[in-house]
């Protein structure tokens, strides 16, 4: 199972997400780094897991500023950044590649009815299935509150390779992984590798996630605690 760090952005620097409420979020407090710097907390977690990949999520992007370029170039000068900030667009999509960024990764929260998402040569695009309590995320009214199943269809239209599940109702909760999400998804896209999130406590975690379908794992609250190691 791979592991992926996970960092969570808000004004510049890295906060500890809980539950999804995001309003809440403090910055973040972690024995493996002295502060919340965004560079610095990567460089620990790379270490850590012995990865040169980290997921982002620019919380401030996704609520619908502009993304932190600076920031992600940054993070890009040392680690391999898979980022979530709702690029929707082509300028949201240039900017993350101005900066770097390895993936794009956009989430079912950011897709509205309509959403026509351009392919890039050089910037592959991730669908993030965005959970709360196993239910969709998404302004979309085909897609919201429906089972995870339901966005295979767009992970099948976008012809991703790579897939997120991440529930927000369990992030940071030490509750467990959406265990039965990702089973759904894998049956219905075979071939698609599927990273989850949220939840993830321990090494028995990751091996219950292997045998649902999960090719890794998103990992923030449970590397901070020292839970999980290389």
């Amino acid at each position: 199972m791979r592991i992926i760090p996970v960092l969570d952005l808000k004004g510049g620097i890295v906060v500890h997400a809980r539950r999804g409420q995001r309003a809440d979020y403090a910055p973040l407090r972690s024995p493996l780094v002295e502060r919340s710097e965004p560079v610095a907390v990567a460089r620990a977690l790379c270490a850590v897991c012995r990865t040169t990949t980290v997921y982002v999520a620019d919380l401030d992007a996704l609520g619908g500023d502009a993304a932190d370029e600076a920031t992600l170039a940054a993070l890009a000068s040392v680690a391999e950044p898979w980022v979530d900030a709702g690029a929707t667009t082509p300028a949201r999509a240039a900017a993350l590649q101005r900066a770097g960024v390895a993936r794009n990764v956009v989430g079912t929260e950011s897709l509205g009815p309509g959403v026509q998402l351009e392919p890039s040569t050089t910037q592959p695009l991730v669908l993030s299935v965005d959970l709360r309590e196993g239910r969709l995320i998404s302004p979309d009214p085909e897609l919201a509150g429906r089972s995870p199943a339901a966005a295979a269809r767009v992970a099948t239209a976008l012809d991703v390779r790579e897939l997120l599940v991440i529930d927000l109702a369990r992030v940071g909760s030490g509750s467990g992984p959406p265990l039965d999400a990702v089973a759904e998804l894998n049956a219905a896209l075979p071939g698609v590798a599927i990273y989850a999130g949220g939840g993830v406590r321990d090494t028995a975690d990751l091996r219950a996630l292997e045998s649902a379908g999960a090719t890794g794992a998103l990992v923030a609250t449970a590397l901070h605690e020292g839970r999980l190691t290389s």
